[in-house]
């Protein structure tokens, strides 16, 4: 009679036990899951800072565009300043470059008045100039013609046409009048435009003729 033992081979049959597939796919989307909220969490952390460095260039951006603004107005300010001061040199260069005959004359004139003699009037005629007025002395007279006569606009000599002395009544009261001398003094004005040149003539050399 023959006897098998089937105890045993279940014994040896018998496996560990494994993990079914429901298993297996719940651990691989625990896993997945965790990845991804990592993978979220270190996004979400570099986006923060990516965002906070931004804010932080802009903020720079900004003081600088405010310092700029404010380099940028005083710059416009010096250049309008800058073109104020040269649009008057150029007027004044235009009226030195433009200043008439009569008012070179003007100044000339007003500059060489020596003490104790005045004006009384001045006139110009065509091409000539002719002065009155009133002196205490007869050296401040010759010291005015002179002072006249160290211009171009004048031609030489200058001529004391006339001077007489009279009387002027003083100041206060009970004073002796007061003499003085009254004068009239006629110039030539150069003309404006270029002198003509004065050409010589060549001569003919001894025995050079017919």
């Amino acid at each position: 009679m023959i006897r098998i033992n089937l105890l045993g081979v279940e014994r040896k049959t018998r496996k560990a036990p494994a993990f079914d597939l429901s298993q297996q796919l719940t651990l691989a989307c625990s896993l997945i899951l965790v990845v991804a909220a990592l993978g979220i969490g270190w996004w979400y952390w570099t986006l923060d800072q990516q965002a906070a460095q931004v804010e932080a260039e802009i903020q720079a951006a900004q003081g600088e565009q405010t310092r700029l603004q404010s380099l940028l107005a005083e710059v416009r300010q010096f250049e309008a300043q800058r073109g104020q001061l040269q649009q008057r040199v150029q007027l004044i260069e235009q009226l030195r470059a433009g200043q008439s005959v009569p008012v070179q004359l003007l100044d000339h004139v007003s500059r060489s008045l020596p003490d104790m003699l005045w004006l009384t009037s001045m006139e110009q005629s065509a091409n000539a100039l002719t002065i009155e007025g009133r002196s205490t002395t007869l050296i401040a007279l010759s010291d005015f013609v002179g002072n006249l006569g160290q211009t171009d606009l004048l031609l030489k000599p200058i001529e004391i046409v006339d001077s007489q002395v009279e009387s002027l009544p003083a100041g206060e009261q009970n004073a002796p009048p007061v003499d003085v001398i009254r004068f009239t003094v006629r110039a030539a004005i150069k003309p404006a435009g270029p002198q003509p040149v004065a050409v010589a003539t060549p001569t003919a050399p001894p025995g050079a003729g017919g």
